[in-house]
């Protein structure tokens, strides 16, 4: 059965959380001018990575990355998967501490941190021991449920923008490529499309729907950025870590009954990583159970969500998040990168060992 609808939109919803959130503040840190060129660079690495990530599942067909590496060989499991789950862990751990530590900032500063992430990290679980169905199910409900808010928030947020802070329009140096959150900002891209290597036994899907949905993307980038930036300028806007949440809580209308915008777009982005995260318990327990085959795949997400919590009580400032960040950023361009390209070339390899035998 075709389940392309709940692809795009697990796709989708986990870009939106990451984009509202990192992204804007990451782009504005990085450049005073051109902020498109960062913007529309990153977006095409991202197009071309999503492409030839899927132009080399097709090769595979009900296969997904793990059976296609260990055909190979064990050296590629262990070159391309061992990064991987890295990355993976490392990612959760990022995700769970910012978005918790923005919790308690917003509307919920008598709460301490500690169970804020214990809340997300078990829903998480809960979500990610039921399967990956169970996800995309979840993924569907949560787009119901939330995606009007996410829209009307973008609409209302033009409120306050001035466009003269537009200009000036060209970084001629690309001084961006020389600064550290310009390349954290891949962040929003690197983990999102990889679950696409792991459904392909389980769920199938229509490639040029989810090659739509990053083009349907395309403006919630720019919004990010640019809304931000007309509204406070770029002195002030590259003050704030979070730049697009910080213009929410300045949006003031009349005839709405709730005071706080702010709650309502943070809700929506914590669900929508919540899904993020199960998918990434999901993918990591499925590359164990590899492993350790006798042990049920429920076990290793237990485990690891347990981990990731302890590894959360670790971090005791935003420095250290930051720090975090920075030595992700070689595993996030590898697996980014990497992997899609290596399962391209092991398609392409595979398609003509198939021609050899045929002739």
């Amino acid at each position: 059965m075709d389940k392309s609808l709940h692809v795009v939109l697990m796709y989708g919803l986990t870009q939106l959380g990451f984009i509202f959130f990192f992204y804007s503040g990451d782009i504005i840190s990085s450049t005073t001018e051109g902020h498109w060129l960062a913007i529309v660079i990153g977006l095409v690495l991202n197009l071309v990575m999503v492409w030839l990530y899927m132009k080399g599942l097709g090769y595979f067909p009900k296969q997904d990355i793990i059976s296609i590496y260990s055909a190979v060989g064990k050296w590629a499991a262990v070159l391309f998967l061992l990064p991987l789950v890295f990355f993976l862990f490392i990612t959760n751990i990022i995700t769970i501490r910012a978005f918790s530590e923005v919790i308690t900032l917003v509307f919920l500063a008598n709460t301490p941190l500690w169970a804020i992430m214990a809340l997300i990290i078990t829903l998480s679980g809960y979500i990610a021991l039921n399967g990956v169905e169970s996800i995309f199910r979840t993924g569907v409900l949560l787009a119901i449920l939330f995606l009007p808010v996410i829209l009307f928030t973008i609409c209302i947020s033009f409120q306050n923008v001035d466009f003269r802070y537009f200009f000036p329009v060209m970084d001629e140096k690309f001084s961006f490529l020389a600064r550290p959150p310009y390349w954290h900002s891949f962040a929003a891209f690197a983990g999102s499309f990889l679950f696409l290597g792991f459904i392909q036994p389980y769920v199938a899907y229509r490639p040029k729907y989810v090659l739509m949905t990053v083009a349907a993307l395309v403006p919630f980038y720019f919004i990010a950025v640019y809304v931000p930036l007309f509204t406070f300028g770029q002195a002030t806007a590259s003050t704030f870590k979070f730049p697009f949440i910080v213009l929410m809580s300045t949006i003031h209308i009349n005839w709405l009954m709730f005071d706080r915008i702010t709650m309502f777009l943070l809700l929506c982005l914590v669900t929508f990583t919540m899904l993020f995260i199960s998918m990434v318990l999901w993918k990591l327990s499925q590359v164990l159970h590899r492993c350790l085959p006798k042990v049920k795949p429920s076990y290793f997400v237990i485990a690891i969500a347990a981990a990731n919590f302890i590894g959360c009580l670790f971090i005791t400032n935003w420095d250290e998040i930051q720090s975090l960040v920075m030595w992700n950023t070689m595993l996030r361009f590898f697996v980014m990168v990497g992997i899609p390209c290596s399962i391209w070339l092991l398609g392409i390899r595979a398609k003509r060992m198939i021609k050899d035998e045929g002739a």
